[in-house]
Formats: C-alpha cells, sequence, structure tokens
C-alpha cells in the first residue's frame, strides 16, 4: 500500500506542478489532482494549490507532500497533455503507472514552438493590435519590428536574469525608443498606437485572466498574489514607456 500510496501522490504533485507552471488556473489544478486521487480510491484527498507551492495529501493517516513551483509560463498545449492523461487515468482506460510514465513524458520530452516562431508571431500581433486601435497600414511595419524585438528582448532577459519586470521594463523601453524614432524620421504619426500595438505581446493576459478566474472561485489566496503579479507587469512596461517619453 505504501508503495502504491507514494506512486498515486508523485503522480498527482507531477500533474498539478505540470499544469501551475504552464499557466493553469489553480482550480482547475486543485480538480485535475482530486479526480486523479479518487480514481486511485484515495478518497479523502485534499490539495491546496499556490502560485508557488502545492501541498497535497491522501488521507489523515498518511504524510503530506509539498512541491514547489519555480518556473511559470504559458503552455496551452502542456496542460491539454496532463488534462488527458487525468481523464484516462479517471476512466480506468489505463493505471497509475502507465498515467505516471506519460507525464514524466509530458514533462521531458514536450516541444513548445521555437523561438522565432514566438518572435514572429508577436511581431505579426503587434501589427494586428495597432491597426484594431485605430492605427494607419503605413505604421504596420513599425510596430511589426517593435513588437518583435520587444518581445524577443523581454524573452531572452526573463532566461537570463530570472527577472521578468525587469526584462519586461528594459523591452517597453526599447519598444517606445523604436516608435520614437520612426515617427521622428517620418515613418509614422501617431506614436501612442504604435507603442500601445507594440506592447501589447508583452502585456500579462492569462495572468489577469486566471487572477479573476480564480478570484470568482474562491481561491483569494492564489487570486490576489497572480494580480499583484499581473500588476507589476504592467507597472514595469508602464514605467519603461514613461521614462523614455519622459526623456
Amino acid at each position: 500500500m505504501a508503495a502504491d500510496y507514494e506512486l498515486v501522490v508523485e503522480s498527482c504533485l507531477l500533474a498539478g506542478r505540470l499544469m501551475m507552471e504552464s499557466g493553469a488556473e489553480t482550480y482547475r489544478t486543485e480538480d485535475t489532482m482530486d479526480r486523479m486521487a479518487v480514481s486511485q480510491e484515495l478518497t479523502q484527498s485534499q490539495s491546496f494549490v499556490t502560485p508557488t507551492g502545492i501541498i497535497f495529501s491522501g488521507n489523515k493517516s498518511l504524510p503530506t507532500r509539498l512541491v514547489r513551483i519555480n518556473a511559470r509560463t504559458t503552455d496551452l498545449g502542456k496542460i491539454a497533455l496532463v488534462n488527458n492523461i487525468s481523464r484516462k487515468l479517471a476512466f480506468g482506460d489505463i493505471t497509475i503507472e502507465e498515467a505516471y510514465n506519460e507525464l514524466k513524458q509530458v514533462e521531458n520530452n514536450h516541444e513548445t514552438f521555437p523561438f522565432w516562431i514566438k518572435v514572429a508571431a508577436a511581431a505579426i500581433a503587434s501589427g494586428a493590435f495597432l491597426l484594431l486601435f485605430g492605427g494607419r497600414i503605413m505604421e504596420v511595419p513599425t510596430a511589426f519590428i517593435a513588437g518583435g524585438v520587444g518581445y524577443a528582448i523581454a524573452d531572452r532577459l526573463e532566461v537570463r536574469t530570472r527577472v521578468k519586470f525587469f526584462a519586461e521594463f528594459l523591452a517597453a523601453m526599447l519598444v517606445t525608443i523604436i516608435a520614437t524614432l520612426s515617427v521622428a524620421y517620418g515613418f509614422g504619426m501617431e506614436i501612442d498606437k504604435i507603442i500601445i500595438g507594440s506592447v501589447m505581446p508583452l502585456v500579462p493576459g492569462l495572468l489577469i485572466t486566471n487572477a479573476v478566474r480564480d478570484l470568482m472561485a474562491g481561491h483569494f489566496v492564489s487570486g490576489l498574489s497572480k494580480g499583484a503579479e499581473a500588476s507589476l507587469t504592467a507597472f514595469a512596461i508602464g514605467a519603461g514607456v514613461a521614462l523614455i517619453l519622459s526623456l
């Protein structure tokens, strides 16, 4: 029983960690872990999930486990894979051993989009947002360049420094510099629309959405912490833009 219990707990914690690291909502992560545990006859399981850690207990008489969340990003594909594994386990299509092995494969072998595709997508989105906010067609290339360069700088700096707010701050500064130069040399006319469109890929939209959804679901610790993180990120972007415009 002890070995089976340890494997169930390891599987639940691994699934929860993968989901939180990929940007899942707190209530969805807890629900997935609880369903996996119940499918293995741990009907008294309890889970407590925050953006920085997960506490899980199978029942009152056995040890409680804790795992930390050290990195958070957005990977909806990984969330879908984990959810699919948990559903198969809950329906009895796979055993707990097979579920754990599949979760380890997701952790080790799941591939994200290459860096250049992410930059290209950010650049295209920046141009689209410029038009959405009423910008001119002639300003699209500027937003395309500024948005792509800003996203690339933010991504690389976050990897190197592990300080998201510093990376967002410098990226917003660079976006504003490119927009200012484009207007000064006649490649654009409305600097505000160029800047707004170009910084949109940096805006923590998923984080804000998850914060609101967690608060609505009653997860106030996670909701407030995610809201604070989103607010600080938005402040970093605004501070970077304001610093360049004030010079």
